[in-house]
């Protein structure tokens, strides 16, 4: 499945409610060149009174429906779109990360097609599933430290360190 179509939209009714949010998880992961998967786009999204006005716009430019799921204390709202299964999860916080303004700093934009989406680092979302510790996330670890490895630059060696060695 081509994820792109998606993406664009969900970016799209983003920018156009005014809305910002930094895409964590799987998809953000995947995003950052990991080899994983996920059915649903997770957001990090500062609370406020006007970003929740913010969100029911974003699900009105989706067709779909902001949903408060069983758990109120997690802050987590749901936004599903029974059509095709759209889900996307808006958090105020997550685990293992003190601010959003934090992990907004050290995320990066990535454009799709014209749309921009804010997209956290490796580093973060692999903080973010240790401090978790679900099975779920646990399983992934490993897989998201290689991809974090294999795309992090390495600092250059200094021409002194060079030299000792030859």
């Amino acid at each position: 499945m081509d994820a792109r179509p998606l993406l664009v939209e969900v970016a799209r009714a983003l920018r156009l409610a005014r809305l910002e949010a930094v895409l964590i998880g799987n998809a953000a992961a995947a995003l950052r060149g990991a080899p994983v998967t996920t059915i649903d786009l997770d957001f990090l999204f500062r609370k406020t009174r006007v970003s929740l006005t913010k969100l029911q716009r974003v699900a009105d430019h989706l067709s779909a429906t902001v949903m408060r799921p069983y758990y109120p204390a997690s802050d987590l709202y749901r936004v599903v779109r029974d059509d095709d299964g759209l889900q996307l999860d808006f958090m105020a916080r997550i685990h293992g990360l003190r601010s959003y303004e934090g992990l907004r700093e050290r995320a990066g934009l990535i454009t799709i097609d014209g749309e921009s989406l804010l997209v956290a680092a490796l580093a973060d979302i692999i903080k973010s599933k240790r401090a978790a510790g679900r099975p779920r996330d646990l399983a992934v670890i490993a897989i998201l430290e290689r991809a974090h490895e294999a795309t992090t630059p390495k600092p250059e060696e200094s021409p002194r360190r060079a030299r000792k060695r030859k």
